[in-house]
């Protein structure tokens, strides 16, 4: 059997709620009602509606191991997370942060081509992008958008490597977006400092060690297929718990590895091997996964999922859906938004922002 306490109402602020809500995630939003799932064999034996003075009461009734893995997870909806340290920079994660992507890919589903052997363009657009305000940019070598083709390591090196190296000596906070060995390790070589990896380390046996040996951080993102097709095998039980149990799978395979617990960031992986529902119910659920602990990542800019909502524009006009998207994770208390459109959505998390602030200060009138 497995147990979840999945929040199913946020806050404003704890007072909101005369203190009976929880800081999720160490960020800016609060929860204040929950669901105690139980379920076996991927079927739901029970769901209870729970507020925070009833919760604890609850898990103590539970059995043993069922108890014991709900006690870690209400710990964990309430845990702080440690910046990352990024060179010489810390990205704190108790407020969102942006992350710039930056494809040097000639088959990207939004922006193929525009930088691949254009060095100068991709510096000068990332240099956009962290004007624009995004505390890190993900560089990536190989496109894994459904059915695109592979790539060779070698030239996935030679397209991320000199990008990440004049990145690196301007200061800048950078992310590898691979699941090959070779070519994270030459790109931490090159100066990023951050692993964000699509297979979650299942593609290449020698990710962990190296990851476990740099002391870098690693997204970790959940995809339902095998090494050569990530879209693949796309069957659920119940999507957003069968989501959960494979990232706590991954979380504790890395664990096991050697990699530091303050290290590992989790991504559901919307659009990979998911059809339209189940990626609309994964991102109705995204506080459930501040449960496992980890600081949470969230992709979904430009994907197929908002021109199936938008009678299907093409990826360049789906800005306006990807700003939406990018509010949502904010309102889950997700801590890193990796978008496209970075000066559009920065304006849109200072607007949040600015409503955060005001509902932490507003202490209402006393009767």
């Amino acid at each position: 059997m497995n147990v979840y306490i999945r929040p199913i109402a946020l806050a404003e602020s704890p007072q909101s709620e005369e203190g009976e809500a929880i800081r999720l995630g160490g960020g800016l939003v609060y929860a204040s009602r929950f669901a105690l799932i139980v379920r076996e064999g991927g079927k739901v034996l029970s769901r209870q509606r729970l507020g925070v003075a009833e919760l604890p009461r609850a898990i103590s009734a539970l059995p043993d191991a069922l108890g014991q893995e709900a006690s870690i997870q209400w710990d964990n909806l309430r845990r702080v997370h440690a910046p990352l340290t990024c060179g010489a920079r810390m990205i704190r994660l108790d407020q969102p942060q942006i992350m710039g992507i930056l494809n040097v890919t000639p088959d990207s589903f939004s922006d193929g081509g525009k930088f691949l052997d254009k060095p100068d363009a991709a510096l000068d657009h990332a240099h956009a992008m962290l004007a624009a305000g995004a505390g890190i940019i993900d560089v990536g070598g190989e496109s894994t958008r459904p059915g695109a083709a592979a790539v060779w390591e070698g030239d996935e090196i030679k397209r991320v490597v000199p990008v990440i190296e004049r990145l690196a000596a301007s200061g800048a906070a950078i992310s590898i977006d691979s699941r090959r060995s070779t070519v994270i390790e030459a790109a931490l070589a090159a100066g990023a400092h951050i692993v964000n990896d699509v297979s979650a380390m299942r593609h290449d046996q020698r990710t962990a060690e190296i990851i476990a040996r740099s002391g870098a951080p690693v997204v970790l993102m959940h995809a339902p297929g095998d090494a050569g097709d990530l879209h693949a095998d796309g069957e659920y039980a119940d999507v957003v718990l069968d989501v959960f149990d494979a990232l706590r799978e991954r979380r504790d395979a890395a664990l096991s590895a050697g990699i530091m617990r303050e290290k590992i960031l989790l991504d559901p992986g919307i659009g990979f091997g998911k059809c339209l529902a189940e990626n609309l119910m994964l991102i109705n659920a995204l506080p459930l996964f501040h449960a496992l602990g980890q600081p949470i990542l969230f992709g979904a800019s430009r994907k197929r999922l908002i021109g199936a909502l938008s009678n299907e524009v093409p990826s360049h006009q789906r800005m306006a859906g990807s700003v939406m998207l990018a509010i949502k994770a904010m309102d889950a208390g997700c801590q890193i938004v990796r978008v496209h459109d970075v000066a559009e959505t920065v304006q849109a998390l200072h607007v949040w922002r600015g409503l955060r602030d005001a509902a932490l200060t507003d202490f209402g009138q006393l009767p």
